[in-house]
């Protein structure tokens, strides 16, 4: 991935305007595959939590993450990033390395996998306005009407399903979609000046001294029972979500923007509804494919929208 020239501001990120229509395209395609890889987040954590507690799953999966990113970091002898750049990294281990994973797993504690997509429903829009806070982009009006109208499709879609109970597990869920928006912002500007694997990877190995202790900590408290299920909702949570998921969703946003990438993401709880059925045995109601298509006809606005 190409680092922005001394003269270029890599805080500027050129949202509506790839250099190429073939980076345009591969973006697209490279943050789509992240989006599908985070669909799977919520189903796998339910899953992991069949056999771990939820303090002893976080802290397990971001340290089986971090192993995996370091051993690609040293095996590549990737430089220690520049110092200007270990306050960003910070943001991103915060908010997607350990907020939104433990928050998001305390509230599967009690809601189910619909519920728990309402964060996923309003990332988008909120991605796009700390982007906007963050990264001084402008996106478009049409663009935000565009982004609006599919984030309340997605969210009147799972409040329906959830029966539109507020609980307690919506307190962590919206905490986990301030601090995942702040970190994808954070990681998404960082990707513009160095590879979207190396943001993910120094910010999972960046806590390495919080997570080791924490999972050992976790894991003499909290029972465990290593189940098929189990075993394959860590594994996926910390190899799938944590770290090869987010490789290629930074990567995606690098090459077209985090406003444009982010709104990609409306598409995330309805294909978390199918894996929900699919894995988990959940059942979905004849909303699912008129949503779908309200979502699509959002997404297909937002990605030809103009600055």
């Amino acid at each position: 991935m190409r680092v922005q020239s001394s003269a270029t501001d890599p805080v500027a990120i050129a949202v509506d305007d790839p250099s190429t229509s073939t980076t345009g395209t591969t973006g697209t395609l490279l943050a789509a595959l992240g989006v599908v890889a985070f669909s799977l987040t919520f189903p796998a954590t339910a899953w992991g939590l069949e056999g771990f507690g939820p303090w002893s799953l976080v802290a397990v999966r971001s340290v089986l993450a971090a192993v995996i990113a370091g051993a690609c970091l040293l095996a590549l002898r990737i430089p220690v990033p520049a110092r200007r750049h270990r306050a960003g990294l910070a943001v991103v281990a915060a908010g997607v390395v350990v907020g939104f994973p433990l928050l998001t797993t305390l509230a599967l504690r009690t809601s189910t996998t619909a519920h728990a997509a309402v964060v996923v429903g309003l990332l988008p829009l909120t991605t796009a306005l700390f982007s906007a806070l963050r990264v001084g982009t402008r996106p478009s009006r049409t663009f935000w009407a565009a982004a609006s109208a599919g984030a309340a499709a997605v969210v009147a879609f799972t409040v329906q399903q959830s029966g539109g109970a507020l609980t307690t597990a919506d307190l962590y869920l919206f905490a986990a979609l301030l601090v995942c928006a702040a970190g994808y912002t954070e990681g998404g500007r960082l990707a513009r000046v160095m590879p979207g694997w190396q943001v993910i990877g120094w910010a999972l190995v960046l806590c390495l001294p919080l997570t080791v202790p924490a999972a050992a900590l976790a894991l003499s408290y909290e029972p465990v029972r290593l189940t098929a299920h189990s075993v394959a909702g860590l594994l996926w949570v910390a190899a799938g979500s944590q770290f090869l998921g987010l490789v290629v969703w930074y990567r995606g946003m690098a090459a077209i923007g985090i406003p444009r990438a982010s709104q990609l993401q409306l598409a995330q709880p309805l294909l978390t509804l199918v894996w929900s059925v699919l894995l988990l045995g959940e059942h979905l109601t004849v909303a699912a494919p008129l949503t779908a298509a309200a979502v699509l006809v959002c997404i297909a606005v937002t990605q030809r929208a103009r600055s």
